[in-house]
């Protein structure tokens, strides 16, 4: 029991503290919420003409990609990192074929794509520029602070994951990681079921992480 509750006209006393705990906690609320709204106009000011990244059609973030445009109802158009800033790689695994997964970026109603697709032969396709929010982790706050690559293959078939794919995806990593900063570390690189509330399974267990976060820093060394 507090103090006041244990002198006398205890209830009267305590029915004003609680009401005014609502307000203060109401307050609080609006507050936050102000707080929040501050952060979104913010970020929305980069999207206004004249002050968002100047971008063309097909232009790449990353050398020798070819691209593909994912629909537009499958991303959200951003202008990262002045608004979001980067700061994770979440590797995912397709499940299924390059082709099959490309056209299912194409498909509005898909609501799903990522930043790279990465085939067995060593193609990096690029789908969503960097720039933009891809919906590929399941969680908003991953998605907004992530670049997104998917492997194509199964996640129980390792042999899907091969020497091509491994080093392809680490220069990728690496090349990512120079221009936003990132650590190549598995702080930083993330599967997709390591993403909180992920219901997914990929990359899987046969991905190696040992050899790949070491070729990501190799290239990173590399790269100078």
């Amino acid at each position: 029991m507090d103090r006041e509750g244990a002198k006398g006209g205890g209830p009267a006393r305590r029915a004003g503290r609680t009401r005014r705990a609502v307000l203060l906690g109401g307050l609080g609320v609006v507050a936050a919420a102000a707080v929040a709204g501050r952060e979104e106009i913010g970020r929305a000011w980069w999207l206004l003409p004249g002050v968002a990244k100047p971008r063309k059609e097909g232009e790449l973030d990353h050398a020798g990609a070819g691209w593909t445009a994912a629909s537009p109802a499958n991303w959200r158009r951003a202008d990262r990192p002045d608004d979001y800033r980067v700061d994770r790689i979440v590797v995912h695994v397709t499940q299924g074929g390059f082709a099959s997964s490309v056209d299912a970026f194409k498909n509005p109603w898909h609501k799903a794509s990522a930043h790279y697709i990465v085939r067995q032969d060593g193609h990096v396709e690029q789908m969503v520029r960097e720039l933009d929010v891809a919906f590929h982790a399941g969680n908003r706050s991953m998605n907004e602070r992530s670049v997104g690559i998917e492997h194509v293959g199964f996640v129980d078939r390792p042999q899907d994951f091969t020497d091509a794919m491994y080093a392809a995806s680490a220069r990728l990593a690496a090349d990512v990681c120079r221009r936003y900063g990132i650590p190549a570390d598995r702080t930083h690189l993330v599967g997709h079921s390591e993403v909180p509330g992920a219901d997914h399974t990929d990359p899987g267990p046969h991905w190696d992480w040992d050899r790949y976060v070491r070729m990501v820093g190799e290239e990173l060394k590399a790269a100078g």
